[in-house]
Parts: C-alpha cells; structure tokens; sequence
C-alpha cells in the first residue's frame, strides 16, 4: 500500500464516523450523513457493499466480520448483513442515536442517544427492545469503548465511565476538564484512561482510577493552533484514536491537521502533512498499521462555506515507527 491512498467511491456528504474492523485490516466501515453506511475493502481499493437509510447515519460499529450496526436521526438501531447487503431493525430510541459500540466482552450491542439514554441490546434478540436502559443526565454526545471499560461524553460538559460487565450504577462521573463543548472521547488501549477534545483547540488526558495520586497525573494541552500574520487561528478537535499496540494516539482537527501523541512523555511525535479540508473522524486498524482519515466539511465556518465544500474524502495512511513511544519526539506539549 503507498504510504497515502484515497478511496474511491466516497460518501457524498460529510462522514460522521469511521471504523475500521477488529477482525480484518483491510475493511473499513464509513458512516454519512448521505443516509449511507458504506463498506470498504482498503487493501483493494473497492466499495464491498452500501447501505441506504431514511436520514443521516452518525455512528456505525462492527459485530464481527460479517455483521455491522448503525444509527442516526432516525432513531433507529439497524443491523447490518456486509456479506448479502440486507438490514434489519434492532430497536430504537426516543430520539437520534449518537453513537453505537459492540461489546464483545458480554456479547452486546451498546448505543447511546439525545434522548439521555444508554441501552443495551441483544443482537440474537427478535424482540426490538433493549435488554437494559440507563437515563443520564444529559444528551449523550460520545461514547468510547474499549474491552469493559465504556466512557460517555454528554452535554454540559458531563462524563461518565461504566464497566459494561456491572450496569448498576457508573464507575464515576465527571465534568471535563475543559471549558468547552466536548468533540471527541477516545480510551486508552490499557484501559486506564481516555482523552478528550474540544472545540477550543485542547485535548485533555484523564485517567479512570479515583486515587488522588493517578488522578493528579491528567493534564490538557493547546494542539490545533497555528498563528498566522500575528494573528492566533484556533480550530476544534473532532476525532481522537489510540493506538492499538503502543498506546499513542492521534488527533485531527478542523485544521486539516493529524497529529501522533505520546501521552506518558507528553511529546508530539509526528505531524502528518495537511489535508484539504477538516478531519470529522479518524480509525486505526486493529494491527495498528493504517489510520483512516475522513476528510469533509464540518460546518464550523457557516451554511455559505459549507456550499463551496469539496466532496468528502476517506484517505488511508500506512503507519510506521511513527506511531512508536520509541521514536524521538521533536515537540514538547504546550502549558494549559
């Protein structure tokens, strides 16, 4: 694979969320607000199979290697049949669904809603309704998971971490460390804590242990900046990842920007040259050698730029040493 490729046969309006497969390399789900989920061969550069739906499709995840989720404005949680390209519907909420995970780990599918619910699903199930659903405090936003430990972004700045394996009540709730509307949670592959962004041009890095001495390790730093003619230009962080191997993650922001970070030794270790537009979501595959990088318009610079939009583009970058706490760092993490 060359070290960039651009996929063809893309979204045609802006992708709300990419996935690559926890079991295959090479495929890779895409999520549009096109009403379509669309599945890539990468390796082969070829569209495998698309999905149409009634409205917009914000999140979409993997069961296996054979079977896909999404949801979006419609409310509806519909399965997906990648090898036949036949769906089915699994439930619903009472309001758009934000983000859907599956966890393996208790053989569930996990979404997350405006409506302030989190509902749990049996994928086996023909019966359309939840086999359990928790009310938050707030509209859910995010949501991240990573083996038992699922961390949920909410307006008002609110999180909440829950092991999937106990959904009596959350681990913890907290309110993020940044002043801002959050715009990406991602955990740590070890599980033990997750990143933020914001919209303000900020990452903060937290960890899950309540213990004071874990707890005074987190920090947030100013990424996504750039000053031009004396003037600062501050732009949001829309998608965070982390390395499934090395624990390093990526950033991509509205800048065009995707930056690798080593958030044990607070270092940028790469910055990758500048797409043509913002970065709405980014995935790496399961070997940690290839990032998906979807590039479109976001609407943060108003409806009258947002016409002049180029079409969306997934890319796909091959990872190196780049990716490696090993490597040098050449940039130290700005002050809060």
């Amino acid at each position: 694979m060359q070290e960039l490729t651009e996929l063809s046969s893309p979204p045609f309006d802006s992708i709300s969320s990419v996935r690559f497969s926890p079991f295959n390399s090479a495929h890779l789900l895409a999520s549009s607000w096109d009403a379509t989920v669309r599945l890539y061969d990468v390796n082969a550069n070829e569209q495998k199979a698309k999905f149409d739906q009634r409205a917009a499709v914000l999140s979409c995840c993997f069961q296996d290697g054979s079977h896909a989720f999404s949801g979006g404005l419609d409310t509806y949680i519909r399965g997906l049949e990648l090898e036949t390209e036949q769906t089915f519907h699994l439930g619903n909420h009472d309001d758009s669904i934000s983000s859907v995970h599956y966890a393996t780990e208790i053989s569930s599918l996990v979404s997350g809603s405006w409506d302030r619910t989190l509902k749990f699903w049996d994928p086996k199930s023909k019966a359309s309704q939840a086999t359990s659903s928790h009310t938050l405090p707030e509209r859910i936003y995010h949501m991240d998971l990573v083996g038992h430990t699922l961390v949920v972004a909410m307006a008002s700045r609110l999180f909440q971490i829950w092991d999937v394996r106990n959904m009596q009540s959350p681990v913890s709730q907290r309110e993020s460390s940044l002043k801002y509307m959050t715009r990406a949670v991602a955990c740590m592959s070890d599980q033990k804590g997750y990143a933020t962004a914001s919209v303000e041009g900020r990452i903060a890095v937290e960890y899950v242990d309540p213990a004071p001495e874990i707890q005074d390790k987190k920090y947030a730093f100013k990424c996504h900046r750039q000053t031009i003619d004396d003037v600062d230009h501050v732009w949001a962080v829309n998608a965070l990842a982390f390395h499934p191997l090395y624990n390093t993650f990526a950033s991509a922001g509205s800048d065009g920007m995707v930056s690798i970070w080593d958030h044990e030794s607070k270092k940028r270790l790469r910055q990758f040259p500048k797409h043509h537009s913002p970065i709405s979501s980014i995935s790496f595959s399961h070997d940690g050698t290839k990032l998906a990088v979807a590039v479109c318009d976001v609407w943060d610079e108003g409806e009258e730029a947002s016409k002049q939009a180029k079409r969306p583009s997934i890319f796909i970058r091959a990872l190196g040493d780049e990716v490696k706490v090993s490597v040098p760092p050449f940039f130290l993490f700005p002050c809060c």
